[in-house]
């Protein structure tokens, strides 16, 4: 499939390994000389021919610079559960990609060979946003997910990409950190249909120490989403032992969720492994996943899921009213559907927040690489 879709719409495509630089718009000059890149808290102010810390926001000449537009690390079709969103059109494929680079430093970082890399190397597939689109359509795609790095630094192909899938009926997945300002904040969730946050701890010390950002801007955007958007999001809490696992943590956590966001907010605790700066660290236990989920519960979330694990249980969705499974997951394979065309609970009628239609999309737990750009 990869290679006949090359063939069909190879017109178009960026050349592989070069680097397509547009001018970007959140950005100011400091009076000491420096351009300062205001997309996100970070806040860099660079010199002439200097990167910001994300790697691919850069000065030059008198302006900053995306530097990898159209450059992607890999294209690759996954069941929309991957992201993890379990209440946005179940079942359905979704194109997912990402760029290289990223605005946080976490030293637990699952897909650090992306996010952190400094090699334009790692880029080896591009498409321009129509092309891209083109790509979804053939496969079957219900949606295009901007993900394995943060988005929010490739803001603008991640928006014209975006504005080109809304023409052609192709949702827009975010999956994120949510670590932007407000200005860009608005602009790039326009663009969006569905978001997972990834809110990496409820500690500041946690954010600071491990991540190299704050946990208050992180809030702000999920305040944000929830108040002034009509977006679905979901959240996703990678649980590492020792660091932000604690049930003080939790129970702080799942409580400012539903005081803030609402009770119907799902929220994914995901088990961590040992990579990257914090291999000294033991795999999650299956224990301290239960807890969490248990934990939240309790403080009233109707939708709690864990991930990385195999775990039926923790992966289904269930009725908040009469405990009906309603969703069986195996993995990401789908299996008893009990939702009725309005997103109800046969059961007992009641409704279960998200995004769903009449039955389950038929993808299935495949992974399918796609290149496009050669």
């Amino acid at each position: 499939m990869s290679s006949i879709l090359n063939w069909q719409l190879g017109k178009g495509i960026h050349k592989p390994g070069t680097s397509s630089v547009v001018g970007t718009r959140y950005w100011r000059k400091c009076d000491d000389g420096r351009l300062q890149c205001d997309l996100c808290p970070r806040h860099c102010r660079l010199r002439q021919g200097q990167q910001g810390l994300c790697f691919v926001r850069a000065r030059q000449n008198d302006e900053i610079v995306l530097t990898t537009y159209g450059l992607s690390s890999g294209f690759c079709v996954d069941p929309i559960e991957k992201k993890p969103l379990n209440h946005f059109l179940p079942g359905t494929p979704v194109l997912s990609f990402g760029t290289a680079g990223c605005n946080l430093v976490c030293k637990f970082c699952q897909n650090w060979d992306m996010s952190k890399s400094r090699e334009m190397q790692t880029l080896a597939d591009a498409a321009s946003p129509e092309v891209l689109v083109e790509a979804a359509t053939a496969l079957g795609c219900r949606s295009i997910a901007y993900t394995y790095n943060d988005p929010v630094i490739f803001h603008e192909y991640a928006i014209d990409v975006a504005a080109a899938a809304r023409d052609k009926g192709i949702n827009s997945v975010a999956v994120t950190a949510g670590y932007i300002c407000p200005e860009p904040r608005r602009e790039f969730f326009e663009y969006m249909d569905a978001a997972n946050i990834d809110l990496k701890a409820f500690s500041e010390h946690f954010y600071h120490k491990i991540c190299g950002g704050h946990l208050a801007d992180v809030l702000d955007t999920l305040l944000y989403l929830k108040h002034e958007t009509s977006i679905w999001f979901e959240l996703t809490t990678l649980l590492i032992p020792g660091e932000n696992d604690s049930t003080d943590e939790i129970e702080a956590m799942s409580q400012w969720v539903v005081e803030n966001l609402g009770e119907d907010v799902p929220i994914h605790f995901s088990a961590f492994h040992p990579d990257f700066k914090m291999t000294d660290k033991p795999s999650t236990p299956p224990a301290t996943l239960s807890r969490a989920r248990k934990i939240a519960k309790s403080n009233g979330l109707k939708f709690v899921y864990i991930g990385n694990v195999h775990d039926s249980e923790g992966g289904s969705t269930w009725c908040p009213s009469c405990e009906t499974m309603l969703i069986e997951r195996d993995w990401y394979k789908l299996d008893k559907w009990q939702l009725d065309s309005q997103g109800c609970c046969r059961s007992c009628g009641e409704w279960i927040a998200g995004v769903f239609e009449a039955g389950p999309g038929d993808w299935g737990p495949k992974r399918q690489a796609v290149r496009l750009g050669r």
